[in-house]
């Protein structure tokens, strides 16, 4: 075993392991790992109740397992710490603005059950810096989050250039976002979804921007443990419908919604029992959380304050790169 790669925790021995969704129905609760608040994506409101993008992923599973979105045990944990909880068994879903790649999936005991969101790794500035490209950052100090691949990006962006920053790794999204609303280091340096919600919590969100370039590849995916295809697959077809449930609406146009929906549900619905389901788990899940257009309007669009736009996002007959994959 390379020794880069966490170990598994004994009770997950085959002899000794049961699936994950019958845990799940046991407990009553999906476990997910979450953010420790990021607005957009995953950020605990005044009530408890947790809301955004990833937040809205876990509420479709529990949709599906359990019947009702909201029996969901959130799990906040900083960004170093997203995985670990899944190879020790104590969470059964992260979806923490973690980005698909190799390393991860090589080195840990996880599965990438699909992509919840395209980005790129971006930079926030104040306005007044002046600051209108990356390469005027050179020798600066930029805010990274420690646990992601900020500080592997920037040496590889920089370097193909004769350049180099200076990252400053912080534990918490809020230590981070302080440490540049300081004026501490020049930049922050995160995926630029999530920059777009960190820029939202400064007390003058109008007096920084977040540059046009995107230096990396993020796409930030939903992690499952790789001891179970069972839940590796329920939870892969959980995010599929939701894609697939928006390509039916926009091929059916909006004034044909229920009816669009209706049929997305009737066609997946169908395969439940295969996936340890009943034949309502998707229309149980639109119910929920809606289509993925809804969920990233609802979240990161016009609706929410953000205005990220879709990019990237949007279906590929728009442009973008969510695909829909069957579900006949």
């Amino acid at each position: 075993m390379s020794i880069l790669t966490p170990a598994l925790n004994p009770s997950t021995d085959p002899a000794e392991r049961i699936r994950t969704v019958d845990a799940v129905r046991s407990r009553g609760t999906v476990r997910a790992v979450v953010s420790r608040g990021i607005r957009g994506l995953s950020q605990q409101q005044a009530d408890g109740s947790m809301t955004g993008l990833d937040a809205d992923v876990a509420r479709a599973v529990a949709a599906a397992v359990l019947g009702e979105g909201d029996r969901v045990s959130w799990l906040p944990r900083d960004p170093a710490d997203r995985l670990a909880p899944l190879g020790d068994g104590t969470a059964d879903l992260t979806v923490c603005n973690l980005t698909w790649t190799l390393g991860r999936e090589a080195q840990w005991p996880v599965l990438f059950a699909g992509v919840t969101a395209y980005d790129g790794e971006g930079f926030l500035v104040p306005l007044d810096s002046g600051i209108e490209c990356p390469e005027e950052l050179a020798g600066r100090p930029v805010a990274v989050q420690a646990g992601t691949t900020s500080a592997a990006n920037l040496a590889a962006w920089y370097g193909r250039r004769g350049l180099a920053v200076q990252p400053v790794a912080f534990a918490t999204p809020a230590q981070t976002l302080a440490a540049y609303a300081s004026g501490e280091c020049a930049a922050y340096v995160l995926d630029r979804i999530a920059l777009a919600g960190e820029r939202a919590a400064l007390a003058d969100p109008g007096a920084h921007r977040i540059l046009d370039t995107a230096i990396s590849r993020e796409p930030m995916a939903a992690a499952v443990r790789d001891d179970d295809p069972h839940w590796y697959r329920l939870c892969r077809w959980v995010l599929q419908l939701l894609v697939a449930a928006e390509h039916h609406v926009d091929e059916a146009g909006p004034g044909n919604r229920a009816s669009a929906l209706a049929e997305a549900a009737r066609l997946a619905g169908g395969h439940g029992p295969a996936l340890g389901l009943d034949v309502g788990w998707a229309a149980r899940v639109l119910q929920a959380t809606g289509t993925y257009a809804e969920i990233y309007e609802r979240n990161l669009g016009a609706a929410s304050g953000l205005c990220v736009p879709r990019g990237l996002n949007e279906l590929w007959t728009r442009g973008g790169l969510h695909y829909a994959v069957p579900l006949q």
